[in-house]
């Protein structure tokens, strides 16, 4: 077993002491291997062929890289992205003609990077995925979820069972009938009947026996196994903590050129941006109500009328939760365009501006900035609804402000120095179903 990056061990521990004071403000400590799950190799490898393999999906023709590409920020270039039925990567994705997409993914693809850090314990925009005290808590009940490696692990379960993603549409295939049916584990359930297809192959059937010793031995292979290889590659692929501004808090003071530095003083200090924006990754993993625009089918039951996303409270039903959604961390940001859980911003700076001001910019929202595949469905029903927006517009709870033109200079020369693009095992030429993928 080892670790997701080796190190110097004793010197991250000496640098990790390390926490400047800027402005009042104390930088975070600078990450080390400890702050990150414990993963092997022969899972990692596993896990990137099964990370950009069609296999996963009902229709055999998308991959988890279909909305989480390393060449587009582990996200898809997309406001909303298209999964069963759309034809090629990010931006120049479109809907398959003939096979048109019943909707819209309700919500922007997030960036996996660090999603194997211990403090990671919330998944997805709403965190209906969490730890709490050591145990899980998700959307549906089922004994699938002892079986899995951990919260990150148990995210990776869902994008398989979602239509719009990578389950297909009634009836397309017996994924799909098994997912409109209810039916997510046990025998003929989606997971199982993946589990099935995937252990059809020989190839994988031996690296699933090297990975996972009591496979060797004769136990079947489960969806589980799978979770368990995808969330082992993803937290050894994107753990991203060697920025300028990574090396600078383990003491290399030029890595951060001066612009960057005023920005980071902003960010730290008086710009107030690490009072969400805190930790390590700059993230507070909470969630907070800041008047996004909304657009897309929504997240609603299927019996509601609508297409409202109410974020949080649809976990909690605690009305201080109305439409509050995961502060994003901020590593390599400036590769995940576009932003916010609709991906309402195409541009950073523009974002950025708008985050500021938030009340301003929901009623001053110019739509040509959303980046939205042609497709003949309504996407503007809540922005053309008053009460809707005015439910929006009543949820936040900052207040507007702005800052000058040269600090956000400076903010946005500090959002650069979080860039580190891992990429370390990268796209792989074949996959052992053989199918084809998107590079």
């Amino acid at each position: 077993m080892l670790n997701t990056r080796t190190k110097a061990g004793v010197s991250a521990l000496i640098f990790a002491a390390l926490a400047r004071p800027v402005l009042g403000f104390d930088l975070p400590a600078p990450v080390t291997d400890e702050d990150y799950l414990t993963v092997s190799m022969s899972e990692v490898t596993l896990g990137q062929l099964l990370f950009f393999d069609p296999i996963l999906s009902g229709n055999d023709n998308i991959s988890c890289s279909t909305c989480h590409h390393p060449k587009l920020g582990t996200s898809d270039g997309l406001s909303l992205g298209l999964g069963e039925g759309g034809i090629g990567l990010g931006p120049s994705r479109v809907a398959d003609q003939s096979n048109l997409p019943e909707h819209r993914v309700p919500r922007n693809a997030p960036a996996l990077y660090n999603l194997g850090a211990h403090e990671y314990t919330r998944m997805f925009h709403d965190g209906r995925v969490e730890e709490v005290d050591g145990h899980l808590r998700v959307p549906i009940e089922d004994g699938f979820f002892a079986t899995v490696s951990g919260v990150l692990a148990t995210q990776a379960a869902f994008p398989v069972l979602s239509p719009d993603e990578m389950g297909g549409q009634v009836s397309e295939n017996p994924l799909s009938k098994a997912i409109r049916k209810g039916q997510f584990s046990g025998p003929g359930g989606g997971w199982d009947l993946i589990a099935a297809k995937v252990a059809a192959i020989p190839d994988y059937e031996a690296r699933f026996k090297t990975a996972y010793p009591a496979i060797a031995f004769g136990r079947d292979i489960a969806f589980a196994d799978i979770s368990n290889a995808l969330a082992a590659f993803m937290a050894f692929e994107y753990r991203s903590d060697h920025s300028p501004f990574d090396r600078y808090l383990r003491g290399d003071e030029a890595a951060l050129r001066d612009q960057a530095k005023a920005g980071m003083e902003l960010f730290y200090g008086e710009a107030g941006c690490a009072a969400c924006h805190s930790g390590a990754f700059q993230t507070d993993h909470a969630f907070h109500a800041m008047g996004q625009p909304q657009f897309g089918p929504g997240k609603t039951l299927i019996f509601e009328q609508g297409a409202r996303d109410e974020g949080r409270f649809r976990v909690t039903g605690q009305p201080q939760d109305l439409y509050a959604f995961r502060t994003p961390a901020l590593r390599n940001v400036t590769l995940t365009s576009p932003y916010g859980h609709t991906g309402a911003y195409a541009d950073l700076r523009d974002f950025v501006v708008a985050h500021l001001a938030p009340s301003e910019a929901l009623m001053t929202y110019d739509r040509a900035q959303a980046v939205l595949p042609d497709l003949p469905v309504e996407d503007w029903e809540v922005m053309n609804t008053e009460a809707d927006v005015a439910a929006i517009l009543s949820a936040i709870k900052v207040p507007d402000r702005s800052l000058p033109e040269d600090q956000i200079d400076a903010l946005m020369a500090f959002l650069r120095a979080l860039e580190d693009n891992p990429n370390r095992l990268g796209v792989p030429e074949t996959v052992p179903s053989g199918l084809a993928f998107e590079k």
